[in-house]
């Protein structure tokens, strides 16, 4: 196991970094690009949450790491729910939806297990 010195040597923060890459890459093209309502908000969302790890991690007491970790997934979730809107909209295809929800279920398990830990301690 690795020792984690800085909020990018999560893993939490570096799938939801992958995820805002993604999402950035999906929206950047064809009609998902001139929905620029839809496009906003999906990457604000996506954005706030490798900056709500990012910014939870670096703050000094477990309750203020928690708050933030709380809003990191509640952007993973607002996320999860802009790609089922693309996905009905045509923007993205039905598979694409269900890939990137696995990949934001997955860092939701990750920052709940860095949840657990911050518990703990």
């Amino acid at each position: 196991m690795s020792l984690i010195e800085t909020f990018m040597d999560l893993d939490s923060w570096k799938k939801a970094r992958v995820v805002c890459r993604k999402i950035y890459e999906i929206t950047s093209d064809g009609r998902f690009e001139r929905d620029f309502a839809l496009k906003d908000q999906i990457r604000r969302s996506s954005i706030s949450i490798m900056a709500n790890i990012a910014e939870g991690f670096e703050r000094g007491t477990s309750a203020q790491k928690l708050y933030f970790m709380n809003i990191a997934i509640g952007s993973a979730g607002e996320t999860r729910s802009h790609l089922i809107l693309a996905s009905d909209l045509g923007y993205i295809k039905p598979s694409q939806q269900k890939e990137f929800d696995e990949e934001l279920v997955h860092t939701i398990k990750l920052i709940v297990g860095f949840m657990r830990k911050q518990r703990k301690q």
